[in-house]
């Protein structure tokens, strides 16, 4: 195997470890979405690296994109989180935030420059997503649809529990 696929794997690894002990220890609930959703990158990043592109794709669509700015929408209607993020303000958490981006940067530019021959670690799948979506669409649509409803009605209980009386 490849060192660099090497590192690369134990990069996302500790990542998303690291993540994920960062998104149980905070009180607010505002930066531990935020750190979840940082979970879920590097979890793609793993999985784009185990030749599974469209469950990477999916994993960033569907976790980080969709389901945690629901999230992040019904904290901030609750006002659950206090004022401002707190977890982000010391020198050191800066720091550490350049230092991880740094090192991203990096990885990429040796990437774009060195060209790498992919190493296979699993076999590739041709046609993934045809066979995903003919399932979707034919033997799961009721419970596809049924999964929608169920968000819609939470989203909008979560706007009705929130709102405030107004008395004229």
């Amino acid at each position: 195997m490849n060192a660099f696929y090497e590192f690369q794997f134990y990069l996302f690894s500790l990542l998303a470890i690291a993540s994920a002990l960062l998104f149980v220890t905070r009180k607010n609930p505002v930066p531990a979405a935020l750190w979840l959703v940082n979970v879920m990158f590097a979890l793609a990043g793993l999985y784009v690296m185990l030749d599974a592109p469209f469950v990477g794709v999916i994993q960033v669509l569907v976790y980080a994109g969709a389901i945690m700015v629901v999230f992040v929408f019904v904290v901030m209607l609750l006002n659950l989180g206090r004022s401002g993020i707190s977890d982000i303000r010391s020198l050191g958490s800066r720091l550490g935030a350049g230092v991880v981006g740094l090192a991203l940067l990096a990885n990429l530019l040796v990437v774009q420059r060195e060209k790498l021959p992919r190493v296979a670690l699993a076999p590739a799948v041709d046609n993934v997503v045809e066979d995903v979506a003919a399932s979707l669409f034919t033997d799961y649509l009721v419970a596809f649809e049924l999964t929608s409803l169920v968000l819609l009605v939470a989203v909008i209980g979560a706007v009705l529990l929130a709102k405030k009386r107004v008395r004229l």
